[in-house]
């Protein structure tokens, strides 16, 4: 099977393109076509969603922390298995980082892949001059190629009308693929890190059941689905960023481990590796053959007082560290392997121990970007001067913290943030959720 892609991207975030992806996943999936759904950039929240909706799981496709041989293989993988692949994009289409301001943006994904974009605009206050504002986006980069515009929050036939006449007049060579009305309703609950993920949001099916309604009604999918195109990307064997921890791997994985990228096990995997999955919530130890634990990111400071109280869990931990075993933490992970977790309510929580870090959320502050990683020291992730690449995104202030650091870190702009993460023996974590190694 050789499939088309498209992109699902919008002028700026909140616009409603996870809206018009959600319903159109569902509604060409019950119509029998095998598409499959990827996430553009960092977010561990959204895929969670899209992989209801589509139901088979969702990747990230990351231009500025994945090497180009990673992302190609991955888009060559996604080709491969659909008929037609929808990638949601991330923020608006050319919002980025490093120095332009928009590497590693929906816009770069789409130069890469050749991947023609769907916009999703908010007409909300606006008339003909949506015109205008399509017009901007369309003339800004000529290689990015917006083939198609749907509405969101139209008032009704007149308000439509009224945008249709205007984009055919100044833009005919941008289809107006649909209209949605106004649908609160369908609005998804956020929390600090984004949208409450899929597993914990109320009436979830239904929900995605009405937005594939709603789509269905309002878009000509079939123009839509006319304007995919295959990607014009190098076919490569499937490329993986991470090498693994060891030959068996134990995976945290519940609603405070969920920052998880399905791409990074699968990597493992394809390199012989065997993994296992184990809920710390519901105080289960790692697998005691495992040779490496690895904790992803997710929501431990809402679930501190239970982790706090699992004793063969923390145990386990515990044991794991005292035979030599690898134990990696990213971010949510990082915390539970230091010593004390303070919630926002200025609970003190003690941890596993493992690491001398101390960590609140009593007094919260804003840690968000990509970053450049490299290692200070040889550790199960790699020799010292390995270079990684990911991103940091949490609330969680640092109280203290004592023992060596891990990585020597950058920003996407290339200056120098100091050192972070801690290194004990065969522990070791950081803030950062590593993507891919560096090119």
């Amino acid at each position: 099977m050789t499939g088309r892609g498209l992109i699902i991207a919008a002028p700026a975030s909140g616009s409603g393109k996870t809206l018009v992806a959600l319903g159109l996943l569902r509604h060409l999936r019950r119509r029998g076509i095998a598409v499959a759904a990827a996430k553009a950039g960092p977010d561990y929240v959204d895929p969670t969603f899209l992989a209801a909706a589509s139901g088979r799981p969702c990747v990230n496709l990351d231009p500025w922390a994945m090497r180009p041989a990673t992302l190609a293989g991955m888009v060559g993988d996604l080709e491969a298995s659909a008929e037609l692949v929808l990638c949601e994009g991330v923020m608006g289409l050319f919002d980025g980082a490093g120095a332009s301001g928009e590497d590693g943006s929906t816009a770069e994904l789409a130069r890469i892949t050749g991947w023609p974009v769907i916009l999703v605009v908010d007409a909300r206050g606006q008339g003909a001059s949506a015109a205008a504002l399509l017009r901007g986006f369309r003339e800004h980069d000529r290689d990015v190629a917006i083939a198609g515009v749907v509405f969101n929050r139209v008032a009704g036939p007149r308000h439509r009308a009224l945008l249709e006449e205007a984009v055919a007049r100044h833009l005919p060579q941008v289809a107006c693929l649909g209209a949605l009305p106004r649908a609160e309703a369908l609005d998804l609950a956020e929390r600090h890190l984004g949208l409450v993920p899929a597993g914990e949001t109320c009436s979830l099916e239904p929900r995605i059941e009405r937005a594939s309604a709603l789509v269905a009604a309002a878009v000509d999918t079939e123009s839509l689905i006319a304007t995919a195109q295959a990607s014009i990307v190098a076919r490569t064997a499937s490329g993986r960023g991470l090498p693994p921890l060891g030959q068996r791997i134990a995976v945290a994985r519940d609603d405070a481990f969920l920052f998880l990228y399905e791409a990074t096990v699968a990597g493992w995997r394809e390199c012989g590796c065997e993994t296992s999955f184990f809920s710390p919530l519901a105080d289960e130890p790692p697998d005691a053959d495992a040779d490496a634990v690895y904790l992803p990111g997710g929501y431990p400071e809402l679930h501190a007082g239970r982790l706090s109280q699992t004793r063969r869990f923390i145990d386990g931990l515990r044991q794991a560290a005292a035979r030599g075993k690898t134990i990696y933490g990213e971010c949510g992970g990082f915390m539970v392997l230091g010593d004390l977790l303070i919630a926002a309510d200025g609970r003190a929580y003690p941890m596993a121990g493992l690491l001398g870090l101390r960590t609140s959320f009593a007094d919260r502050r804003r840690h968000l970007g990509y970053r450049e990683a490299m290692l200070l020291a040889a550790t199960p992730l790699g020799a010292a001067g390995v270079r990684f690449r990911g991103h940091e995104f949490h609330y969680a202030t640092t109280v203290s913290e004592a023992g060596s650091a891990l990585f020597s870190v950058a920003d996407s702009r290339g200056r120098n943030l100091g050192r972070t993460g801690l290194r004990r023996g065969r522990v070791a974590g950081s803030f950062i959720h590593l993507i891919d190694t560096r090119a």
